[in-house]
C-alpha cells in the first residue's frame, strides 16, 4: 500500500472498511477515501473522491456553460419537449429496456433512512455506514487541505455556497409509534396494513426498486410504492421476476399533474425517494410544485431523499450549442431533458415546501479514462429533508414526558 493510502487509513483509524473491487483481483481503496494528493498519479485509478476544484477549473467550466447556452432552443420546440415529455421517456425505455442503468446497490449505504428503524440497526451491524466512511475520509482530507464549512439550516440565508455540509438525520430517533402515524387504519388502499411505507418517484426500469425490495424481504411490515410517467418503464418493473405485488405497487404517474390522486392518502409515507436524476428532468418552473406535493405525502417525521446533477457536472459541459432550453436546463438528442442544480437552489426548494434540511452536500469526484488519458469532473447534489412533527404532536409528547417524570 502506497503512502497515499497509509495517510488516509491512519486518519480514518478503522480496521475493517467496505472495499470497492475492480475487474482484477486487487482490492481498491476504501469507499469514499480515494483522495488524490499527487497529481502525477491521477491516471492510476478510474475515480477520485472529494475533489477540490481550482479557480482555473471552475472558470473554465463557467466559460463552457456560457458558450453552450448562448443559443437557445426555439420556443415552439420547447413547448413540444414539455408536452410530450412522457413520449420521449417511453421511447427511451423501449430502446434500452432495463439495460441502460445499473442496479443502485449503493442506495442503502447512502440512504439508510429507506429502511425501518429496526432494520437500519440490523444493517449497521453487518457493515459500516457509507456515510460515516465518506465523512471521515473527507474530514481527514479537509483538516489538511481546506477549512471545514459551517452547517446550515432552513432558517438561515438562502445564499449558500457549494461547499460540503452535512447534518445527521434524527429520523432514526423517532419511536415506532411515530412511524405508524399516518392515514386512518380503516382506509383500504394498497399497503394500508403496512407500518412503514416508501415511495420512489421516477422509478424507471426498477434499478432502485429491486435492491430495496430485496432488502425489504426481511421487513414484511414495509411496503414500497414506485411510479414513473413512462408507461413502458412501469411495465418493465411489473414484469421483472423479483416484483412482488404483496409488497410493492408500481403505477404510472406524472408528478407534475396534481389533479390525479396517488393510490394512498396524504400523510401516508415514511420515505420519499426523489432520485436518481428525476427532478432534473422536470421543467424548472414546475419543480417547486412537485416538491410541495411530495411533502404533503409524508407523515410528520418522514424523510424526502434527493440526489441529482450538480452545476458544472461533465454532462452539462458536454452539451453542444443549440441544446439549451433555459439557464442550466438542456435537452438531449433523444428529447429527454436535464437541469443542473446548486446546493443553494436545493436548499430553497425543499425548505419552501416546509421541510427541515438534514443533509445538503455537493459530491465532487474526478472520473478518469485511463486509456484516452481524459479527466472528467462529476458533480452531484445530495440531500435529506425531514417533515417536522406537528406542534400538537410535540405538545402531547411533552405532556407525556411530564407525566412520566411526575
Amino acid at each position: 500500500m502506497n503512502g497515499i493510502w497509509r495517510n488516509s487509513l491512519s486518519c480514518l483509524r478503522i480496521r475493517k472498511l467496505p472495499r470497492r473491487y475492480q475487474s482484477g483481483c486487487h482490492p481498491a481503496a476504501p469507499l469514499g477515501s480515494r483522495i488524490l494528493t499527487d497529481p502525477t498519479k491521477v491516471f492510476e485509478h478510474n475515480m477520485w473522491d472529494h475533489m477540490q476544484w481550482s479557480e482555473e477549473e471552475e472558470a473554465a467550466a463557467r466559460k463552457k456553460v456560457e458558450e453552450n447556452s448562448a443559443v437557445r432552443v426555439l420556443q415552439e420546440e420547447q413547448v413540444k419537449y414539455e408536452s410530450e415529455a412522457n413520449k420521449y421517456w417511453d421511447t427511451f425505455y423501449k430502446i434500452h429496456k432495463n439495460k441502460f442503468f445499473k442496479d443502485r446497490n449503493w442506495l442503502l449505504r447512502e440512504f439508510p433512512e429507506i429502511l425501518p428503524v429496526a432494520q437500519q440497526t440490523e444493517e449497521k451491524t453487518k457493515e459500516l455506514s457509507w456515510d460515516h466512511v465518506k465523512t471521515d475520509a473527507a474530514n481527514c482530507f479537509s483538516r489538511k487541505h481546506c477549512p471545514v464549512p459551517e452547517e446550515r439550516n432552513c432558517k438561515e440565508s438562502s445564499t449558500l455556497s457549494d461547499g460540503q455540509s452535512e447534518a445527521e438525520s434524527d429520523f432514526s430517533n423517532l419511536g415506532p409509534e411515530a412511524h405508524r402515524k399516518g392515514p386512518l387504519e380503516t382506509e383500504s388502499f394498497p399497503g394500508s396494513r403496512a407500518t412503514f411505507r416508501i415511495l420512489e418517484v421516477g422509478c424507471g426500469a426498477g434499478n432502485s426498486v429491486f435492491p430495496i425490495l430485496n432488502t425489504l424481504q426481511n421487513a414484511p411490515e414495509s411496503f414500497l410504492y414506485c411510479c414513473d410517467f413512462a408507461s413502458g418503464a412501469v411495465e418493465l418493473v411489473k414484469s421483472h421476476p423479483s416484483y412482488r405485488a404483496a409488497q410493492c405497487c408500481a403505477f404510472v404517474r406524472d408528478v407534475c399533474d396534481d389533479r390525479v390522486p396517488y393510490p394512498f392518502p396524504d400523510g401516508a409515507l415514511d420515505v420519499v425517494l426523489l432520485l436518481v436524476f428525476v427532478l432534473s428532468s422536470v421543467h424548472p418552473d414546475r419543480m417547486q410544485g412537485v416538491v410541495n406535493q411530495l411533502s404533503k405525502l409524508l407523515k410528520p417525521g418522514g424523510m424526502l431523499l434527493f440526489r441529482d446533477y450538480g452545476r458544472y457536472d461533465k454532462t452539462q459541459l458536454r452539451f453542444k450549442k443549440g441544446h439549451c432550453l433555459s439557464e442550466n436546463f438542456y435537452v438531449r438528442g433523444d428529447g429527454t431533458r436535464a437541469y443542473f442544480f446548486t446546493k443553494g437552489e436545493v436548499h430553497n426548494m425543499f425548505c419552501k415546501a416546509g421541510l427541515d434540511e438534514k443533509q445538503n452536500l455537493v459530491d465532487r469526484r474526478l472520473q478518469v479514462n485511463r486509456k484516452k488519458q481524459v479527466k472528467m469532473h462529476r458533480v452531484w447534489v445530495q440531500g435529506k429533508f425531514q417533515k417536522p412533527l406537528h406542534l400538537t404532536q410535540k405538545s402531547s409528547q411533552l405532556v407525556f414526558s411530564h407525566h412520566s417524570h411526575s
